[in-house]
């Protein structure tokens, strides 16, 4: 076997090691191993074989935790994964050789998970390596940093098992210390505090994954949740639906509306016959409030003009009057707005969304009857930015609308949960998830998962959660800490090396050459 083939193979390992922690498959200890198994790969004294290996760790690493995107699209799918994976290889292009690399190389995948984060398009946060660790014992300290040092550590324990098998004591050290200090910040970071406690229900209407959108299935969908809603509890404080299942349809002269034939007080009675119209669905929501006697809160989507839709989150008072409104700021690239369209529908065709959804422009609140309460709509929850606009302006509570019944498997679910897990414990704020086909869920401040449905289940989740004030160090200061201490470690691991780079103290010198070629 070549040594070129023996190198590739490594490579590849390490990047399936990382994969493997990934949700859905979560075997979160194998990312440290396979940053232990990248760091010998880091070696090679030439950057353009360094690019090359990360490269293809990053390759081991999207290929399989980005499937789902093969569904929609091969060629978008190959481009995205050699995209992520080409800014892995910068990471590992910009960190030196030697055991500095141990410095540098944390940092350098700092600032290149950001760059992914962020850009192109307003960002792609999929297949994070900080969604390896919401379950691990590293999580909490995302309330001190943000995923951003929760992504530092992953990369430190791994290069530190490897000094840890070369009995290397400044690495061992250097780790133990990184690792102390991480400890020690997130007990004496500022937590959030308990103002109130509410009852909550959940609802999730169920039906097929793997669907795409029509006017039956909009209203079939609505339907469900209708249905659904009569198995929640009397007494209950909030009732939230997903994401976009009011999905009416947008006519001319829609018929007027005396009340809503569906059976909201879950009897039975009754279907949608005919079009499922704005105003249909404006008078069967306000009247399902008036049943349940609680503040409900549904996702809407619809057509505004002949170039945009709208997406939303709207309050329905207990009186059935229309309270306050929250329109989703992030919006999907390629799903809800098509950048480059003019260039792009030269190969995608009918294919692309005919409308781009209209972004809100106002912060991520909506006030109801219980408080004021933070929304991140389906992908926002991805971001971190939209969970800090949210607690920033004042929610006590996180509520994730979302809709992913159009995916296929389970990635994106179990990732978003990931996320969402996370976003709880960033803001040590409670969140409520709910999916028209799941993962629907309730999790608390510490971003443990107290309920989950299952997919495509009808279910309804009941919980009593805390109203929470007070903002974490990760919402009051961002990434900007990250920021400037990644730097730093790219400029000190650099710096270092060319120091120290005529020394022979560093065993890993005389194997620099060797590797030259690989």
């Amino acid at each position: 076997m070549s040594h070129r083939l023996i190198i590739t193979i490594r490579c590849l390992a390490a990047g399936f090691c990382i994969a493997a922690a990934m949700p859905p498959w979560g075997w979160w200890p194998l990312a440290f191993v396979g940053f232990a198994l990248a760091d010998s790969l880091l070696r090679a004294r030439v950057a353009g074989i360094r690019f090359r290996r990360m490269a293809l760790v990053g390759m081991g690493w999207f290929f399989p935790s980005m499937l789902w995107m093969f569904d929609l699209t091969p060629p978008g799918y190959v481009l995205a994964v050699l995209f992520h994976a080409s800014l892995l290889g910068v990471a590992g292009a910009i960190s030196p050789p030697s055991r500095w690399r141990r410095v540098a190389f944390p940092g350098a995948v700092v600032l290149t998970e950001l760059v992914r984060w962020s850009w192109p398009f307003g960002g792609v946060p999929l297949a994070t390596l900080a969604m390896s660790q919401a379950q691990a014992p590293l999580a909490p300290t995302v309330r001190v940093f943000g995923a951003l040092l929760l992504t530092a550590l992953v990369v430190a324990v791994g290069m530190g098992l490897a000094g840890l098998a070369e009995r290397h004591r400044p690495t061992i050290i250097g780790t133990g210390v990184v690792l102390g200090l991480a400890a020690l910040l997130v007990v004496v970071a500022p937590r959030a505090t308990v103002v109130d406690t509410i009852d909550v229900a959940v609802v999730q209407g169920g039906g097929e994954q793997r669907t795409r959108a029509s006017a039956e299935g909009a209203r079939l969908v609505f339907e469900r949740h209708v249905a659904a809603s009569a198995a929640v509890n009397d007494g209950v404080d909030l009732v939230l639906w997903p994401e976009n299942v009011v999905n009416p349809e947008i006519i001319d002269e829609p018929a007027p509306v005396d009340s809503c034939p569906l059976a909201v007080d879950g009897t039975g009675r009754g279907s949608i016959d005919g079009p499922f119209t704005l105003p249909l669905a404006e008078a069967c929501v306000s009247e399902l409030a008036v049943e349940l006697g609680a503040p409900l809160l549904p996702g809407w989507f619809y057509k505004v003009s002949d170039t945009e839709n709208v997406n939303f989150t709207d309050v329905w008072l207990p009186d059935g009057s229309r309270g306050d409104r929250y329109d989703k700021v992030r919006t999907v690239p390629f799903g809800e707005f098509v950048p480059l369209r003019g260039l792009i529908e030269r190969f995608a065709g009918d294919s692309l969304p005919a409308r781009h959804v209209r972004p809100g422009t106002e912060p991520a609140v909506v006030e109801t009857p219980v408080g004021a309460l933070g929304v991140s709509i389906s992908w926002e929850v991805f971001f971190d930015n939209r969970a800090r606009d949210a607690i920033g302006n004042g929610g006590q509570l996180l509520l994730n609308p979302t809709n992913g019944s159009s995916y296929w498997l389970t990635i994106v679910q179990t990732q978003q949960m990931a996320s969402t897990r996370l976003r709880a414990l960033e803001t040590d704020r409670w969140v409520l998830q709910a999916a028209p086909t799941g993962f629907s869920a309730i999790i608390d401040s510490d971003g443990n998962v107290l309920a989950r449905t299952a997919i495509s289940e009808q279910a309804v989740l009941h919980g009593t959660v805390e109203l929470r004030t007070g903002r974490t160090w990760a919402v009051r200061f961002g990434v900007w800490p990250m920021v400037i201490l990644a730097v730093l470690a790219v400029t000190i691991g650099r710096s270092g090396h060319r120091h120290w780079s005529g020394s022979t103290s560093d065993p890993a010198q005389p194997a620099l050459a060797a590797t030259a070629g690989a």
